[in-house]
């Protein structure tokens, strides 16, 4: 009996091996549950079918795309060993060579195909969309500039979080904040973007913390950073403060991989018997343990000195007491680089939201926008570029 592309197609993918982990993904279970239907049962077939075409619709419509995805997302055996530099093994070479055209032929299906497997018409079908496209040669592009795209996970997304049961997981809503969204603080943000591009050129990059008063602007530095690095092979990983004990957990995670890893730790600050100082102080001291060589800590606070100090600490009764104020107040110190992000002055103030005004359309005599929005700023407490912002926001 002669076999429909259909069911070549699912002969062919089951016997992959290399990239075994693609045929977990939901698009690929639902053709295989449609193919494991009986060819006799009509109905059972035009549900199974309704299900892959539901899989579809759920990554954008086209199977070419999703199924792209899928392939640059898996991580296995091969693309671990190009990452490395190692010898491919030649028979996991020819297998993954063969089920890439495999894929190829999967992500040009059509609803026409479906269709003549069914034995139907295609206008009888939701139908979907795909294109013909040689999925080994961009495969191949990618192993030849694998340091910019990666692998696995990190291959589809830029930011990424530790949840609570230790996996590195990414965030899908990331923020899509870029470098020209910013108002002022030019000087302070291009020397976080010039030890990235040092970071990312594999020249000596600093640890880098960014401090100073609220809303300036210091979280959103970084991950705008990473979103003007991210095609240039940066990554974002953010762990809170009662996470850095998984520190050296999270290093060995990501120690080999040809990205760059930005270890983000927001709003940091201590207290002196916090448990979680001396494992960010092993790490920025350049610990092996405790620091990957593809990896590079960004940090915010408010506080220039990160561990909490009370007047109480300097009269203590430790025999040594000058040695553990200096270990306490120079955890700050360890970071390579620092940033000050001050509080902006009436004239940055203004000037911000000006260009805030403009950019969303507020019209506003002037001087009467001074006026609110120096009040608006002494109602809040200060003047920032955050209260600025939520300034504009009241008056749309």
């Amino acid at each position: 009996m002669t076999q429909t592309k259909i069911e070549k197609v699912y002969a062919e993918l089951c016997l992959t091996s290399v990239f075994i982990g693609v045929m977990n993904a939901p698009v690929f279970r639902t053709f295989s549950a449609y193919c494991k239907n009986p060819k006799g049962e009509l109905l059972e077939k035009r549900a199974a079918y309704a299900a892959f075409v539901a899989e579809v619709y759920a990554g954008g419509g086209s199977l070419s795309a999703l199924t792209q995805k899928c392939v640059f997302e898996d991580e296995n055996v091969y693309v671990k060993c190009v990452a490395k530099g190692e010898k491919v093994n030649k028979n996991v070479e020819a297998s993954a060579k063969r089920e890439l055209e495999t894929f190829s032929i999967f992500g040009g299906l059509t609803t026409e195909d479906f269709a003549a497997d069914m034995g139907v018409l295609a206008g009888e079908l939701p139908a979907f969309d795909s294109v013909n496209a040689d999925m080994g040669a961009l495969y191949r592009k990618r192993l030849r500039d694998i340091n910019k795209y990666g692998y696995g996970v990190f291959s589809g997304y830029g930011m990424f979080r530790l949840s609570d049961e230790k996996q590195i997981e990414p965030i899908v809503s990331a923020d899509k904040i870029t470098m020209d969204s910013f108002i002022g603080y030019a000087e302070e943000r291009e020397k976080v973007v010039a030890n990235t591009r040092a970071f990312v050129e594999g020249r000596p990059a600093a640890n880098t913390l960014l401090c100073g008063d609220a809303g300036t602007g210091k979280s959103s530095t970084v991950k705008a950073v990473t979103n003007a690095f991210f095609a240039e092979g940066v990554r974002l990983i953010e762990l809170r403060k009662d996470q850095l004990r998984y520190l050296p957990f999270v290093m060995g995670k990501i120690s080999g991989n040809p990205l760059k890893f930005i270890i983000f730790i927001d709003d940091l600050s201590f207290n002196k018997s916090d448990d979680n100082f001396s494992m960010l102080k092993a790490a920025l001291e350049g610990s092996a343990s405790a620091k990957a060589s593809n990896a590079v800590i960004y940090a915010t606070s408010n506080r220039r000195h990160i561990v909490k100090e009370s007047f109480g600490d300097r009269e203590g009764d430790d025999v040594h007491r000058n040695d553990t104020m200096q270990e306490t107040l120079s955890l700050s110190e360890r970071f390579g680089l620092t940033v000050l992000f001050s509080k902006p002055n009436k004239a940055l103030y203004l000037e911000i939201v000006h260009e805030l005004a403009s950019r969303k359309g507020v019209t506003m005599d002037e001087k009467e926008l001074d006026v609110q929005a120096e009040a608006f700023a002494l109602r809040k407490g200060n003047r920032s570029a955050r209260c600025a912002e939520q300034f504009i926001d009241s008056l749309l």
